[in-house]
């Protein structure tokens, strides 16, 4: 997704031109990639605007935000980490909060909100202890007395 060049900045478009070019942007479907965790991450069958003239891609708000949610997505499978639903079943299964799970894995108060809701990917050194609470129920009491 790239920002409109300097020359193309404060000039009023329509939503179907391009912001580079304006002219005619069409709905296409397409393989995208982008960073999660500082690896490239390639999403097939990406929603997005393309220009039929110069070729410039925009995604719209909507469009964004699926994208970001399908890249991690992909980067969780490929790596075999918790999936946003299972990260949520898990703190639910201990009756934690959000800030109680944070403050056990030593983590900032918005982070598990942003797994929870696939706008973040947790790394494998976090999966390894989430997965580590999931399946060792007595490693939480330890994590518990190493918060406070």
């Amino acid at each position: 997704m790239a920002s409109p060049n300097v020359a193309t900045r404060g000039v009023s478009r329509s939503d179907d031109e391009c912001p580079v070019c304006g002219s005619e942007m069409r709905e296409a479907h397409g393989r995208l990639r982008m960073p999660v965790n500082g690896e490239d991450i390639s999403v097939p069958n990406v929603v997005h605007l393309k220009c039929l003239k110069c070729r410039e891609v925009v995604l719209t708000l909507q469009q964004a935000r699926r994208f970001n949610q399908d890249a991690i997505a992909v980067y969780q499978k490929k790596h075999a980490l918790l999936s946003a639903h299972e990260i949520r079943a898990l703190r639910e299964r201990l009756r934690l909060t959000q800030n109680e799970l944070a403050k056990l894995l030593h983590l900032g108060a918005n982070t598990i909100s942003r797994w929870e809701a696939g706008r973040n990917a947790q790394t494998a050194s976090m999966d390894v202890l989430l997965c580590l609470i999931r399946d060792m129920p007595g490693s939480i009491s330890y994590l518990r007395k190493r918060a406070a």
